[in-house]
């Protein structure tokens, strides 16, 4: 699990924006999975793996589709997560 302070200052190491962080992966709170994390930058679609620590590495990021972004936003906002830019 990644400290909130800690959180705050992560940014997209290729944007430099916000990241919507994922602890459990799209997995409901009461399936706490740690293994599934991930942080999710929505400014360029990349989707950064949380392993341990968060893997801030561009060569290690996964890019993703736009519709798959607005998809795990959506998901993010269904499971009551900060989503960085929408109120």
């Amino acid at each position: 699990m990644i400290a909130p302070d800690f959180l705050e200052a992560l940014v997209c190491v290729k944007c430099r924006q916000r990241l919507v962080y994922f602890p459990y992966g799209e997995a409901a709170p009461d399936a706490r999975d740690e293994a599934q994390g991930f942080l999710l930058c929505r400014g360029c679609a990349l989707r950064y793996r949380v392993d341990g620590v968060p893997v801030m590495l561009l060569e290690e990021a996964e890019e993703l589709a736009g519709r798959e972004v607005e998809r795990l936003v959506g998901r993010a906002r269904a499971l009551g997560l900060e989503v960085p830019g929408i109120p």
